[in-house]
């Protein structure tokens, strides 16, 4: 079983998994098979030399593509795709080119290609155009005025009870952070997300700024992404807000937008400073200035520490993941993988949006000093580094349901443009919008459960199916641009939500075996940001290569580790009563005693404050 498909895992599947011993194509409530070819031949890049194309029947749905061999003892393979994953379809070879040269080519957007050679129509096989007319139009719905498979899917994934669309109430989690209180109001002033299309429709602010103050901040801001509060700190009251760029151009300021800033800063009687940091290179913040965009400037606002932090634009990073795409797919070379993965520079853009990060949560917890965080638009950059340091500072976030409550605020309802940077649906591959935003962001987080494997009750396989599900188009998630774009779609009403799946029976594939809640409540995380202590994260980026696979299956373990966990757990409450009956019946005799303030601890405060190795 492959590493990403666990056997427990009923559906949905997302990956290339061994054969199962079934013929029939697993179809989906909602999924429709759309055309089937028998005798296509899939080129393995990892099959023995001389072997030869795998023979099979190629079944092609409005969700997915389906290949099974011929001949599944020899070759024990089942090719699984939802067509979500599709990046670009390319037709390989022409009329007179000989053998297996001649067929199609299907370029993923996780780190993988498939080809398929093809017996010429004048040799008895199939035309190939109505093959690659079906994969692109259900591949690229959107392309072809048809609608995302999302839209389609009928099953009812978990209960009432796990119902992942209330997984994340804007209100609610303001709340949860003390607002409002005498500094911070829960405002309502974008409800109809007429002052910010971008934002979500209930924001924190300053109360100090009025609403005829903040219509102006919105004309000063780029896209009207005004200065609004993303975390406070519930004892120091410091604050983090995210913004988007100032719109200072060459020599222009805003008399309101620097008393919002101000309104801030005294928001936190701890300190007397404010920090800006600009995720951006200084370079490209300047030719941001030429446009009509640009940064604070220390002399208009008051006490201001201004930081750029030097994280490259999403053109950068999207042409350093296709250098970690050509390192690891289809050929590892082994004798120049250090020095290919040094020139992909992955590991260094990684490596500098967590030391923003790390740099903003000192900051805040440390100094007890408010940030303003913004790069350009404010809904990439922006949303790694708040995001990042939210959860280093804030344990909720480490949980299984605070993770998606963090991805819900920070990115989704704050307008991190999903449809656009992942092109859910479009066949424009080469668009320039499409970047790796959220993947580096989950990189980040990896990272950090790298340094910390105890500090998070979530596992490393919720961060893949996250990632795989960003690009399968079968839940509403992840799609469109905005929280306003999902409500004029009614993707609430019409989709099927993915935390409800994660939240359902499936829970337990989810979780970390080894998180220690006790010693992780309200303790902030500083990893090491330096490139010492980047990891590559193989599990994902060389999964689909059996020579980079672990040979024991990591599910198994965890939900063996689990069930140990829940034995010992069983048996600490029953020596808890134990003990409490004891302690009853001797009760006259403890009165007498001295005090022993280990024995007052229930045992499962003991046992959970241990650090256990298995």
């Amino acid at each position: 079983m492959d590493e990403q498909d666990p056997p427990s895992a009923s559906a949905p599947r997302v990956s290339v998994s061994h054969h199962e011993g079934r013929d029939e194509v697993p179809l989906l409530l909602g999924e429709k098979i759309c055309s089937n070819y028998q005798d296509i031949s899939f080129i393995c890049p990892f099959t023995p030399p001389g072997t030869g194309p795998i023979k099979g029947t190629l079944t092609i749905t409005n969700y997915r593509l389906y290949f099974r061999p011929h001949h599944a003892k020899e070759h024990p393979v089942i090719l699984d795709l939802p067509l979500g994953f599709v990046s670009r379809v390319d037709k390989v070879g022409g009329a007179r080119t000989p053998g297996d040269n001649y067929g199609l080519e299907i370029f993923c957007k996780d780190i993988r290609n498939l080809r398929f050679a093809l017996t010429k129509a004048d040799q008895g096989g199939h035309p190939r155009r109505p093959i690659f007319e079906a994969l692109t139009a259900n591949a690229f719905p959107l392309s072809h005025d048809s609608q995302l498979f999302a839209f389609t899917y009928k099953e009812q994934c978990g209960s009432s009870s796990s119902n992942g669309w209330a997984v994340y109430d804007q209100t609610e989690e303001l709340k949860r952070l003390g607002l409002p209180n005498e500094s911070w109001t829960i405002s309502k002033i974008n409800e109809k997300y007429q002052l910010c299309d971008t934002y979500p429709a209930i924001l924190g602010l300053p109360s100090m700024t009025s609403q005829e103050e903040l219509q102006e901040v919105a004309r000063f801001r780029s896209k009207a992404r005004i200065p609004v509060l993303s975390w406070i700190h519930p004892e120091s009251l410091a604050t983090i807000t995210r913004c988007a760029q100032p719109l200072v151009g060459l020599n222009k300021r805003s008399r309101e937008d620097e008393r919002h800033i101000q309104n801030i800063m005294d928001a936190n009687a701890q300190s007397h400073r404010i920090y800006i940091y600009d995720a951006r290179p200084k370079v490209n913040a300047d030719a941001n200035r030429l446009k009509g965009g640009g940064y604070e400037s220390e002399d208009n606002y008051q006490n201001v520490e201004f930081v750029f932090l030097d994280i490259q634009n999403i053109h950068v990073m999207r042409e350093s993941l296709r250098k970690v795409k050509d390192m690891c797919f289809p050929v590892i070379d082994d004798a120049r993988w250090l020095s290919n993965l040094e020139a992909t520079g992955w590991l260094n853009h990684v490596k500098m949006i967590l030391a923003g990060a790390v740099k903003i949560a000192d900051k805040v917890e440390n100094h007890k000093t408010s940030v303003v965080v913004h790069c350009s638009d404010g809904w990439d950059r922006t949303p790694q580094l708040t995001a990042l340091a939210m959860m280093l500072l804030d344990s909720h976030y480490r949980t299984l349901k605070g993770f998606q409550v963090l991805i819900e605020k920070e990115w989704l309802s704050f307008g991190h443009k999903f449809a656009q940077r992942a092109g859910h649906g479009d066949d424009k591959h080469n668009d320039a919008d499409r970047s790796p935003v959220f993947l580096q962001f989950i990189d980040c987080v990896w990272q950090v459960m790298q340094q910390f494997p105890n500090a998070f009750e979530f596992n490393e396989y919720l961060l893949c199916v996250v990632l795989d599900h960003l690009y399968s188009c079968l839940f509403g998630t992840f799609l469109c641009n905005s929280d306003k774009e999902r409500k004029d779609l009614k993707v609430v009403q019409q989709t099927q939500s993915l935390w409800s799946f994660i939240n359902s029976k499936q829970k337990s594939l989810f979780l970390n075996p080894m998180y220690c809640k006790p010693l992780d409540s309200r303790v902030a995380l500083f990893p090491i940001a330096s490139i010492r202590y980047m990891k590559f994260w193989k599990s994902y980026y060389c999964r689909w290569n059996p020579r980079m696979r672990p040979q024991d299956s990591v599910h198994l373990r965890h939900a063996q580790l689990l069930n140990l966990r829940d034995q010992l757990q069983a048996k600490v409450e029953v020596l808890n009563d134990e003990l409490g009956k004891k302690n009853g019946g001797n009760q006259q005799q403890q009165q007498q005693a001295p005090p022993n303030r280990r024995a007052e601890q229930p045992l499962s405060t003991r046992f959970e404050a241990l650090s256990i190795n298995i």
